[in-house]
């Protein structure tokens, strides 16, 4: 199986040039950054915050490097230790060296770049894609995961026909110009449409072949071994799937579940309201690692 990479060297410079802009514009200075050796590749890690606390480990969507947290890191690192990830095979400075084939593949894939990095037990926070990574690594690996913040995660039905119709209608608004992608953005329900700051960041990714391998449904028995305390939000308008029926099944299966519907959202969801959003992830980390 293919990996992810590049079309070609002009390709990677121009998107790391921007990555690199929008870094020094969005990302906090404080931020301590290092590459992780895996046997997937080369992963670039960012630390945030200080302390002893269980850290929160963020990870981003299909697409989208871990600057799409930019407004979230500076509120979380406030609270505990933050470290995000920029995943193997997907456009950013890690680089992946061996295809993953698998859930439980991401999942070792994780596990090795928190164990380079030190990190026993961690809460997960993942968005689409990354909320299946958290996912699948609560099964394979259910004493490193100290809790679950899930945004619209993937691993709940198949991908689809309707859902990669909207995220190609998405990527060809993405080109238009700033008056038609804001105008687009509500009808669409993708906020990142407004995200300006972000935009060219996104232009520039589609300089990179993604070669992941769909997020592979979850069975009821997966759920419910999963034990890990889990908080997740989706949007009633979810592109991906029927947020109320995900919500029940969710809180019917997982035995330490609380699921939400947010009902003005869909798959954008980790872009409305992050301050918000921010506040009830560090509840509920102290809530997750309070003693029974």
């Amino acid at each position: 199986m293919p990996i992810g990479e590049f079309r070609s060297d002009q390709a990677r410079d121009r998107f790391l040039t921007v990555y690199d802009d929008a870094v020094h514009r969005l990302w906090p200075s404080s931020s301590v950054d290092s590459d992780v050796v895996t046997s997937f590749g080369t992963t670039r890690v960012h630390r945030l915050g200080s302390g002893d606390r269980t850290p929160f480990v963020l990870l981003p969507g299909s697409g989208g490097p871990s600057l799409m947290w930019h407004d979230y890191v500076g509120r979380l690192a406030a609270d505990r230790p933050v470290i995000t990830i920029d995943p193997v095979g997907e456009p950013g400075p890690s680089v992946q060296t061996r295809a993953i084939t698998s859930g439980d593949e991401w999942s070792c894939w994780l596990g090795e770049v928190l164990a380079g990095l030190g990190v026993g037990r961690a809460h997960l926070v993942g968005t689409s894609y990354g909320g299946w990574i958290a996912l699948r690594h609560a099964l394979r690996s259910p004493q490193a995961v100290a809790g679950l913040v899930l945004l619209d995660p993937g691993g709940f039905g198949k991908v689809s026909r309707k859902f990669v119709a909207w995220i190609i209608a998405c990527g060809l608004t993405g080109f238009a110009p700033r008056p038609v992608r804001h105008a687009l953005a509500r009808p669409l329900r993708n906020a990142s449409l407004r995200e300006d700051d972000l935009m060219p960041l996104v232009k520039a990714s589609f300089g990179f072949r993604r070669k992941h391998i769909p997020p592979t449904p979850l069975t009821d028995d997966d759920l419910e071994r999963i034990t890990a305390p889990t908080l997740l939000l989706v949007g009633g308008h979810s592109q991906l799937y029927d947020a109320r029926a995900v919500a029940t099944r969710v809180t019917t299966r997982m035995p330490h579940a609380v699921a939400e519907v947010i009902p003005e959202a869909g798959h954008d969801l980790v872009l409305w309201h992050p301050d918000e959003l921010a506040a009830r992830m560090v509840a509920f980390a102290a809530d997750a690692s309070a003693p029974a």
